[in-house]
């Protein structure tokens, strides 16, 4: 370093603890954002490391970083686990006594609740391996561009979503808050789909290319559906017409039933909204009623929407195949 870098560094120095003061001052009123209880919140990367040793367990074949062998299978999930266990346990009783902090009058938290909960999710992980497993088939069997399940694994953005989503909804059945939106959110900026760990999803969901893809906390998905990329299954606005309490209670989106089909750019809003089985709902609609099931409805330029109905036809391959009257 020159002799006048550093007296240009020496000259800064009072200019950088005046603006030191002034953001130290910032934080003396009420913000919102002033929390000084940092310590005790859940640590987001701590969380998102254990997300992916959950996920590592789950697809062990892909994840591994050494050959797998009956041998040394039980081993290589043991070296997952116990680190996923280790972080969540202490990450869960972290944001159980940050909330019984904001509620006084609610009852202290142990630390044994959050080890029961964490081993209530680890024990549910061979069922949600039967799960995944359908998600990964769905996608195989609807994408043709699909050359393998691996393929799938690897690369599809969707599964990294739903995978997140899947974990992340049986922390939030357990009540525990924070952490199973991170989890979520962390897959929705490297995926580009936000799914809420609230939602309630059946089996064999495939979400095509998947980009924008937005389902809402109340959201009801049957089985066997298929959402293109730019969906949105959202709320009404009823900001105002009442409390955030009560909204929080309400049934805010919509349901698709089974083998329903939305195709991209489409919007779906409110919580009585209900696609009835078997529907496709083409690009670009905007809806706010129901849909009868076996339905296709679709948007026109100048014409408006058109409903029709549509043929039940024997399921084929595991989904519904439909065609028009």
């Amino acid at each position: 370093m020159t002799r006048s870098k550093r007296s240009c560094d020496l000259l800064r120095t009072d200019a950088l603890e005046r603006c030191i003061d002034r953001i130290t001052g910032s934080y003396d009123d009420d913000k919102s954002i002033n929390n000084l209880e940092s310590a005790a919140l859940p640590n987001s990367r701590a969380v998102i490391d254990a997300f992916h040793h959950l996920k590592s367990a789950i697809y062990l074949g892909f994840y591994s970083t050494r050959p797998l062998t009956p041998a040394n299978l039980r081993q290589s999930i043991a070296e997952n686990l116990y680190p996923a266990y280790e972080i969540l346990t202490e990450q869960i009783f972290r944001v159980l006594v940050y909330e019984r902090n904001r509620r006084p009058d609610s009852p202290a938290p142990a630390p044994e609740q959050a080890e029961e909960v964490v081993v209530r999710l680890l024990d549910s992980l061979p069922a949600l391996r039967a799960t995944l497993d359908g998600d990964v088939r769905a996608a195989f069997d609807e994408d043709p561009a699909a050359q393998s399940v691996e393929e799938v694994v690897f690369s599809y953005p969707s599964l990294e979503a739903i995978t997140a989503y899947r974990i992340a909804n049986i922390l939030h059945r357990e009540n525990i808050p924070m952490i199973p939106r991170i989890i979520t959110e962390a897959a929705h900026s490297e995926a580009g789909i936000d799914i809420h760990p609230g939602a309630t999803i059946g089996h064999n969901l495939f979400i095509d290319h998947g980009t924008g893809v937005v389902i809402g906390e109340t959201a009801e998905i049957g089985n066997n559906v298929k959402i293109y990329q730019g969906v949105t299954l959202g709320a009404l606005s009823l900001r105002g017409s009442a409390a955030k309490a009560e909204l929080h209670k309400m049934k805010r989106h919509p349901t698709l039933e089974d083998d329903v089909t939305i195709y991209s750019g489409a919007t779906i809003l409110g919580g009585d909204t209900v696609i009835g089985r078997g529907s496709v709902i083409g690009g670009n609609v905007w809806l706010v009623e129901s849909v009868p099931p076996y339905s296709k409805l679709t948007y026109r330029p100048g014409s408006g929407y058109s409903l029709s109905k549509l043929e039940r036809v024997r399921a084929v391959g595991g989904r519904a195949k439909a065609r028009r009257h």
